[in-house]
């Protein structure tokens, strides 16, 4: 029986493919480097600024003083920008992502999140209105753990106090969450409501055969009332 459903973040709460948007390409832009040349430079510090390690300033301030390009102006334009289009995403939470963690709790299921998420991030994540939603939070800056590791699985599963078997995944693939997921006992959907908006070389993942699907919110409940009938 499922007890508990965990929650993955973006591309499945809520979508950075709304509003202004700020991606690698942008920063670019903004720095005059060519964009592969700041690509490159920039995911060297990807994991230590998921992990914790960096704050989103001090992460752009190791890759711009490696670029050549660093200044306190810089760093303070690329991070508001940033700010702005997380800002975006999170004023325009979808209506079916309050309702459907709202509807699980009310039916007597336990909710959660994990996400691997940078500092600035983290912090939209804690003022938003999706975060009382949530009996169990797991954000990768917090915890000094990142998808797919188990340990920040097994760290939600305990603070709901349920079993992997009880715990169904929902998150649209990116960081091989699914597998993660599974690998620990855990049933997992693949959510791709949101996937039509995303473009490359932003798409997060491929669409996983060997998982079910949900289009729609709708689906999530469908699926629960079919294993717990």
């Amino acid at each position: 029986m499922i007890k508990a459903v965990i929650f993955d973040m973006f591309e499945t709460l809520v979508t950075l493919f709304t509003g202004r948007t700020y991606f690698s390409e942008h920063i670019a832009a903004d720095l005059n480097q060519p964009i592969e040349v700041f690509r490159k430079c920039w995911h060297e510090t990807e994991k230590d600024r998921t992990l914790g390690k960096y704050s989103m300033e001090e992460g752009l301030a190791i890759t711009l003083k490696n670029l050549g390009a660093y200044s306190p102006e810089n760093v303070q334009l690329i991070c508001r920008k940033r700010r702005e289009a997380l800002g975006d995403t999170f004023d325009a939470i979808p209506a079916e992502s309050i309702w459907l963690l709202k509807t699980l709790r009310e039916k007597g299921l336990k909710t959660g999140l994990i996400t691997n998420s940078f500092s600035d991030e983290r912090d939209m994540i804690l003022e938003s209105p999706l975060y009382p939603l949530f009996d169990a939070a797991m954000i990768s800056y917090e915890q000094g753990l990142l998808k797919p590791d188990p340990e920040i699985y097994r760290r939600a599963i305990q603070s709901l106090n349920v079993t992997p078997q009880e715990c169904l995944y929902v998150g649209d693939g990116g960081s091989h969450e699914l597998t993660g997921a599974r690998a620990l006992g855990m049933q997992a959907i693949q959510c791709t409501w949101f996937r039509d908006l995303a473009y490359e070389p932003h798409i997060p993942s491929p669409i996983y055969e060997d998982f079910p699907h949900a289009v729609t919110r709708q689906d999530i409940l469908n699926f629960i009332n079919s294993q717990n009938a």
